[in-house]
């Protein structure tokens, strides 16, 4: 089992920036990736970024160039850094741990971008 907990979610103007944090723990040993989704009312929760144990980073195209994904293993978190945000970015935000056998997910924070 791994155990998630984010926090820095709020509410920022259009352009502004926020971090998001995730702070895991249980079996750390387990995770092979690390990542952030994010679900808009009334849509699918959609893939934001992910990073490997190897390093190799994934990002939505929606947010390419703007945030940053990195992680710091001996802290055991995983960060999202959000610049130049856009009202379409508004939605929960959720961190997930990803292992050969299952998903683990945090409980997710909300970010809202007024325009």
């Amino acid at each position: 089992q791994v155990q998630l907990v984010e926090s820095g979610g709020g509410l920022v103007q259009a352009g502004g920036s926020l971090r998001l944090s995730c702070a895991a723990s249980g079996r750390i040993s387990s995770i092979n990736a690390m990542g952030w989704y994010r679900q808009a009312p009334g849509k699918q929760r959609d893939l934001v970024a992910d990073l490997t144990n190897g390093g190799s980073t994934n990002y939505a195209d929606s947010v390419k160039g703007r945030f940053t994904i990195s992680r710091d293993n001996a802290k055991n978190t995983v960060a999202l850094q959000m610049n130049r945000l856009k009202p379409e970015d508004t939605a929960v935000y959720y961190c997930v741990a990803k292992t050969v056998l299952a998903d683990y997910w945090g409980q997710g924070t909300q970010v809202t971008v007024s325009s």
